[in-house]
């Protein structure tokens, strides 16, 4: 496992071990800052466009033309 792998697993592993008010703190600071929010809308975007048939694109060329899109 690489190093951002496992600091990633950790980090997964203790939001899971927060309450459940913790997690919704965590996640509204999360969503306010613009350029983390975008992230997880790329990520979700991205995910989702896995599911669809089609010419394959890479998530760097979706998540530009999602960010194009969205001006």
């Amino acid at each position: 496992m690489k190093t951002s792998q496992a600091t990633a697993a950790v980090f997964f592993t203790a939001f899971k071990a927060l309450k459940s008010t913790e997690k919704e703190a965590f996640l509204k600071k999360v969503v306010k800052d613009r350029e983390l929010r975008e992230d997880l809308i790329d990520i979700a975007l991205t995910e989702e466009a896995k599911k669809v048939k089609g010419t394959p694109v890479s998530a760097k060329a979706h998540c530009a033309y999602r960010r194009e899109a969205c001006r």
